[in-house]
């Protein structure tokens, strides 16, 4: 009686072991997973730390919502955050550490435009998505269909720029462009200048910075010899700060105009008083947006003890969109492999408005190369020492 009872068991349990799911890629026997992991690529330290932070804290909050609400198919979400600092050479390393842990399912990230581009032929080749909520630059996805982002690109935002001061800031009649030195910085002023040439608006310098300087006198006596009545700054707040500050130190009263990467709470208090006036662009605002994004920033607020940027809010629908990839595709019995592919199967085929992700900053949906669709810009003012909404938005371009 016990040899056969024994037997029995044998024969059950070989019966479980063969019926559990191997990933294809590995051989290995699969558990069925009680998380699913999901990383974070942004410049957690550097000089555009105070980005990471946004996103950071916006990934958090859409993470703890999404658990707090069951999981993703009774699986918790966990987010592992990697710092890429903001350099391409540590992106390249740090998309190599995602792309290698097989529990890494996709990527929000990167922010830096020259970190997705660091990062993109990597995530290609291991096959896992690399969804961006702030590069612009123009090269971002093109190239590889593992890549996506869930904003505008530098074309559009350095044509929209140019539009706003010809159509808006009438009484501007020249400008001085003043760009850092790197891949975001120098495609937003190609993207500008462009522009600016074609409608005829009269272009007077163009000086060029490198990342991480902090006296930009010489350039700045440059610029002022040219006495434009406006200077374009392409490139980030931690720069634009010190950039604005000295300027005004100098005795140039230009108007300052920046573009989305001066959109940050610090730069406000790096150039402190000399930022009042400041124009920039950035794709989205909380005061053009309607009740999900407004319960959004006081869920942030309630959890962080700050309010939300634009960054946040991207991060937070770019999580949202994995999520609801992970939701609708994930399989505990696919390899790895199809698992991410089902993610950028599932991303690419948002490629209409009525397919597209409804998020807080708006519908994101796709085309053949991952940019996003039909995604706006606007405009913010520096007031009282405050972002506010431009009196005047620009609707449509020409």
């Amino acid at each position: 009686m016990r040899n056969w009872l024994v037997g029995l068991l044998v024969v059950g349990l070989i019966s479980v072991w063969g019926c559990q799911p191997q990933d294809k890629s590995t051989g290995q026997t699969q558990k069925a997973p009680k998380e699913l992991k999901v990383a974070v690529a942004a410049p957690f330290t550097g000089n555009a730390a105070a980005f990471g932070e946004m996103i950071r804290r916006g990934a958090e909050l859409r993470a703890k919502e999404i658990n707090d609400a069951g999981g993703i198919n009774g699986m918790k979400l966990t987010l592992l955050f990697e710092d890429d600092a903001g350099k391409d050479a540590e992106a390249s390393l740090v998309a190599e550490r995602i792309a290698s842990d097989l529990q890494i399912l996709a990527v929000v990230g990167h922010f830096n435009s020259s970190c997705s581009l660091a990062g993109k032929p990597i995530y290609k080749r291991a096959g896992i998505v690399e969804l961006s909520p702030g590069s612009t630059n123009v090269n971002v996805c093109e190239g590889s269909d593992w890549t996506f982002r869930n904003l505008y690109r530098d074309d559009f935002q350095g044509k929209f720029i140019a539009q706003y001061i010809d159509k808006i800031l009438t009484d501007l009649g020249s400008v001085a462009v003043f760009f850092d030195n790197d891949d975001y910085g120098r495609g937003l002023r190609n993207a500008f200048v462009d522009e600016a040439e074609k409608i005829g608006l009269n272009l007077v310098a163009s000086e060029a910075y490198d990342r991480d300087n902090t006296d930009f006198k010489a350039q700045l006596t440059s610029i002022k010899a040219k006495n434009p009545d406006a200077i374009f700054v392409s490139g980030l707040y931690s720069e634009a700060g010190l950039i604005v500050k000295q300027a005004r130190e100098a005795g140039i009263a230009a108007q300052f105009f920046g573009a989305d990467g001066v959109d940050s709470p610090d730069f406000l208090t790096i150039a402190g008083s000399s930022a009042e006036g400041t124009y920039l662009t950035t794709p989205f605002t909380f005061g053009a947006a309607g009740e999900d994004a407004l319960q959004m920033a006081s869920n942030f607020e309630q959890l962080h003890g700050v309010a939300p940027d634009t960054w946040a809010a991207l991060t937070y629908d770019a999580v949202g969109m994995i999520a609801d990839a992970l939701e609708k595709t994930y399989s505990p019995e696919a390899s790895v492999a199809d698992n991410r592919k089902a993610i950028r199967d599932h991303l690419a085929s948002l490629d209409t408005p009525e397919e597209g992700y409804k998020g807080v900053t708006g519908l994101t949906y796709f085309d053949i190369n991952g940019d996003t669709v039909n995604k706006p810009a606007y405009v913010k003012i520096v007031k009282d020492g405050q972002f506010v909404a431009a009196d005047q938005q620009l609707l449509e371009l020409d």
